[in-house]
């Protein structure tokens, strides 16, 4: 990893320091400051940590301005195409794609915790039954660590293993359960002949008076949801997981931690926003006008679902959920067909508009994502859920990978300050 040094000078007293570059595999090259402080008494000023690299990992890799995305080197086109999430979830957790040896090893494993303790269901209907489902989703996850007393050693890497893979079974029961809870339906368990996203569809829609019929298109759609959303990098829900993983906190606490900053609007919320925006616009004939607007740098308002804050050029999640949201919206004909007209043609304006195409204002993986979720009857306080559920296995995967760093410390980041610098107390008759 070593590479060249830079000197840092501060040009107030003339005191230098050299400091060393780090050279990744592939991307930016990294200045390791760790010493600034003990050489030059300085710390670095970063809001929002846009410039700063807070570990090392192996697991993925963005290209914003090339529209690059993989996990563990390979693209997210071939596994997306040639894959499914539960192997992807064995790629990011382990490093290497599996055998079909171990892939059945794990998929065994995955299907024998996706019962959650009964114990816990007593816990689910004790929320009020229009609490939110991503309210439900922090307090239950975080509940899990008083279940599970015998895999907590987080120093143990079994231990580590087990409560991994509970995590990654247990996520869509408990994302069912919460759904239900919030409709008044029975709850559905899970069935273990039935693959990953085939079990989740199906305890979350199923009724235990008729049979339920699983649309293969339908499951297809979910799954690249699923893949496409299962890491992204050092985003905010992911660095709040190693942020709280740093503490020595057990892994279900981290991962209740990572969904509820996931819960906010400007992280797990866009797919949200592309459907009420659609909701907003209401009847076809009325684009036009909200184009209008788009366009106008007077008017505040803003297409949701189109560009975005890491891919520059294009997303390329995108061009691989497209067709299969297309796909659904044909096989689901008849359903809510205004918005998704209104949907189409925005796409084709997007794609064929020389505002948008200057702009780079593509659609975007939240676009198609958020049209699935619809097509699919999900409701819209779902859609987070379900972005926690696909991100779980790279939650896990960057908290197990931090486990085994030696150079990790706990979470401290420094501040500069802007307060008062020192003044007296008053007693309250004297001011």
């Amino acid at each position: 990893m070593a590479g060249n040094n830079v000197t840092i000078t501060d040009n107030r007293n003339g005191n230098s320091a050299e400091f060393e570059i780090l050279d990744p595999v592939v991307g930016n090259s990294s200045i390791d400051v760790r010493q600034l402080t003990s050489k030059l008494g300085l710390f670095t000023y970063d809001p929002g940590f846009q410039a700063t690299a807070s570990c090392k990992s192996d697991i993925t890799y963005i290209d914003g301005d090339e529209g690059i995305l993989r996990y563990r080197g390979y693209p997210i086109e071939q596994l997306a195409n040639q894959s499914n999430y539960l192997e992807g979830s064995y790629l990011l957790m382990y490093g290497e794609l599996p055998t079909a040896e171990q892939f059945q090893a794990f998929e065994a494993s995955i299907k024998n915790h996706t019962i959650v303790h009964e114990g816990l269901m007593q816990f689910i209907n004790g929320f009020h039954n229009d609490a939110h489902p991503m309210a439900m989703m922090v307090g239950v996850v975080g509940a899990l660590s008083s279940f599970y007393h015998d895999s907590l050693d987080i120093n143990n890497p079994a231990h580590r293993d087990l409560s991994a893979h509970r995590l990654l079974a247990k996520m869509p029961t408990i994302a069912a359960l919460c759904y239900r809870h919030g409709n008044g339906l029975p709850p559905i368990y899970p069935r273990n002949d039935l693959s990953y996203i085939e079990n989740l569809l199906h305890m979350m829609f199923s009724f235990p008076s008729e049979e339920y019929k699983i649309s293969p298109i339908a499951t297809r759609a979910m799954e690249l949801v699923f893949i496409l959303h299962a890491d992204h990098e050092q985003n905010a829900s992911t660095s709040t997981v190693r942020l709280s993983s740093s503490s020595g906190a057990n892994p279900y606490a981290c991962i209740a931690a990572g969904i509820a900053s996931l819960w906010g609007p400007a992280h797990g919320g866009a797919n949200e926003a592309v459907i009420r925006m659609l909701e907003e616009i209401n009847d076809p004939a009325e684009l036009p006008n909200y184009i209008a607007r788009a366009k106008d740098k007077d008017d505040q308002y803003r297409l949701m679902g189109f560009g975005h804050r890491i891919y520059k050029n294009y997303d390329p999640r995108a061009t691989i959920i497209r067709k299969a949201c297309n796909d659904l919206l044909d096989e689901m004909e008849g359903i809510n067909q205004p918005m998704f007209e209104i949907a189409k043609q925005l796409e084709r304006i997007a794609l064929e508009d020389e505002y948008f195409i200057e702009r780079n204002l593509y659609p975007n993986v939240d676009f198609y994502s958020g049209i699935i979720l619809k097509a699919l009857d999900m409701p819209l306080n779902m859609f987070t859920v379900v972005f926690a559920m696909a991100r779980t296995a790279g939650w896990i995967s960057q908290w197990s990978e931090m486990m085994v760093d030696d150079e990790q410390r706990i979470g401290r980041p420094r501040q500069l300050y802007t307060g008062v610098e020192l003044r007296d107390y008053v007693g309250v008759g004297e001011r």
